[in-house]
């Protein structure tokens, strides 16, 4: 596994995200749009919980890179 290029996900149940780092560009775009989920000197730097998954899509759309993408999870 390259650690330069990582992919991990996170779910608040409803919404998963999906990080990928090869393709980040470091803009805080999420950090600034969402500092209750984005805190990128913590482990794990995402917590999606913190926040609605509504704000956490909003979020995502802001990301300039598409390092930041999601999927809604089956309600079933």
């Amino acid at each position: 596994m390259n650690p330069d290029n990582l992919t991990k996900e996170y779910t608040n149940g409803e919404v998963t995200i999906i990080w990928q780092s090869g393709k980040c560009i470091h803009s805080a775009n999420c950090v600034k749009n969402n500092p209750d989920v984005f805190h990128p000197k913590e482990k794990p730097w995402i917590l999606p919980e913190a926040s609605t998954s509504e704000k956490i899509i909003k979020t995502i759309h802001k990301c300039p890179s598409g390092a930041l993408t999601y999927y809604l999870n089956n309600k079933d």
